[in-house]
């Protein structure tokens, strides 16, 4: 991936400035709504890792560990369905996250809302949902414009 793409947040720095202050402000919202990091960032992982995202799959998952995630957990993500490392927020959640990035399917299901509405409280459920729509949105531009994603030093490996 050699090829050099617009860069949205240099070219237009300005939208790139107000979608970061949106995500300052899912974050808050999360925070606010009973939401905790370790959660908020499971789903932006698993959003990341569905999109194809490796530039945010990598922010997230330097975010994840702050928040206290395992390798073992992190490793069990893509697998989340047949794994058993996950709480039933946690499994309501990664639900979520992908009816939220293959909205374009079938929307959010009535069985997914009920299932996730039967879980989470209303606020939990809004702030999950527009924690979905703030990493979709930067996945869309990261991917777009190819952001590369270089190896880590071996330093930063260890």
């Amino acid at each position: 991936m050699s090829e050099t793409r617009v860069h949205l947040s240099k070219t237009e720095p300005a939208a790139y400035e107000a979608l970061e202050g949106f995500s300052r402000t899912v974050g808050e919202i999360c925070r606010a709504n009973g939401i905790d990091d370790r959660l908020k960032e499971i789903v932006m992982i698993h959003c990341s890792q569905l999109n194809g995202c490796a530039y945010c799959t990598r922010i997230h998952l330097d975010r994840a560990v702050k928040a206290g995630l395992d390798a073992d957990t992190l490793m069990q993500l893509p697998t989340w369905r047949e794994s058993g490392v996950f709480s039933e927020r946690e499994r309501a959640a990664l639900e979520l996250a992908e009816a939220f990035t293959f909205i374009h399917d079938e929307g959010v299901s009535d069985d997914v809302y009920n299932r996730v509405g039967s879980v989470f409280t209303e606020k939990e459920y809004a702030a999950l949902s527009w924690a979905c729509v703030s990493i979709n949105a930067f996945n869309r531009i990261v991917i777009a414009g190819r952001y590369p994603v270089p190896p880590r030093g071996e330093k930063a490996a260890a």
